[in-house]
């Protein structure tokens, strides 16, 4: 049976569906269920009931028994219209375009002034599209650079694949400049970029460590103590971030008397505030610290931030808050 990962599958025998996340043999292939659980079945008990496919939605899937199947592979960098005349364009999609059997490893990001600013990050399957940012035709005249890098691997055998490493200038006049493509994935024509299109499948990505590496090695601890940033730098960086503590017992005195509805009441009155204060200023991202607890206080967090414009948004670095914060970026 044809299957690749990614496809979307029911049990032959038993109820009960998931998607291929892996493949273990010719025969065998992994399953993970909604519940997050990875499962060995045979490929012929499970039926194939969706596929992510868009090289051509018409085709076979690849026989992932057959290392000899070989299709043109490519990632896109794509900006789509929500209308083909121009002059009634109200707001534009961007997406990263997985046209290849590889996974991606991504993160796409913006440049603000002299700096970067990472708007979103995660991962992408094979013959997959990742929605970026939704944005209108302003967002284009004050941002021109998009910087997207990516790592390529497979759950299974795989030749190693160099890093996708690009940054693509597209402007509000590029709409005028560049004549739109025609893809049947999209319904509207679309600016693309190719951000890869040559795949190694023969040769090997190897290096030997060398002696001006072992040098190198031996000077990162001098290296470190003569690197120079200017104060005026980081002092500007610093000003960008805000973190904000949303435990309750560092926004009363007291909580005696508080009930949970009243606590959380506070919590999200602070919250407000800040981010308010934060789009308004000079603020470039702000980490609200929620804590874990019953998850009622993130819901309400996120809840809020689905509907505010201009902003985007995710789980904090795990290293430093575990759980329990949520980034915000102003855009």
């Amino acid at each position: 049976m044809k299957l690749r990962i990614g496809d979307k599958v029911r049990f032959l025998n038993e109820v009960g569906e998931g998607i291929v996340s892996r493949v273990k043999d010719s025969k065998t292939v992994y399953v993970e269920m909604l519940d997050g659980f990875e499962i060995p079945f045979p490929v012929n008990q499970l039926v194939a009931i969706h596929t992510e496919l868009i090289i051509n939605s018409g085709a076979d899937n690849i026989d992932l028994d057959n290392e000899d199947t070989q299709i043109n592979e490519a990632v896109y960098f794509i900006v789509e219209p929500d209308h083909e005349h121009q002059s009634l364009v109200s707001e534009n999609k961007i997406y990263l375009f997985n046209a290849s059997t590889f996974n991606l490893l991504y993160t796409y990001s913006i440049k603000d002034d002299n700096y970067f600013q990472t708007v979103k990050h995660g991962e992408i399957g094979p013959f997959q599209k990742m929605l970026l940012k939704q944005v209108k035709l302003p967002f284009f005249k004050e941002y021109n650079y998009h910087k997207l890098d990516c790592i390529l691997f497979k759950n299974s055998f795989f030749k190693a694949q160099l890093p996708i490493a690009e940054v693509v200038y597209f402007a509000a006049d590029t709409f005028f400049k560049t004549k739109p493509i025609k893809h049947q994935e999209f319904k509207i024509p679309v600016y693309a970029f190719i951000l890869k299109d040559e795949f190694i499948l023969t040769q090997n990505i190897e290096t030997d460590l060398k002696k001006e590496d072992i040098e190198k090695l031996k000077s990162i601890k001098e290296f470190k103590a003569q690197e120079k940033t200017s104060k005026s730098a980081k002092e500007y960086l610093k000003s960008l971030d805000r973190e904000v503590d949303l435990h309750i017992e560092e926004l009363v005195e007291n909580t005696f008397g508080l009930g949970n509805f009243d606590m959380l009441k506070i919590q999200l009155e602070r919250f407000e505030k800040e981010l308010d204060k934060a789009m308004t200023g000079n603020i470039k991202t702000i980490i609200f610290i929620h804590g874990v607890g019953n998850g009622r206080l993130k819901q309400e967090i996120i809840s809020i931030l689905k509907t505010t414009k201009g902003i985007s948004y995710h789980d904090a670095s795990y290293k430093e808050y575990g759980l329990g914060a949520t980034q915000v970026n102003i855009l």
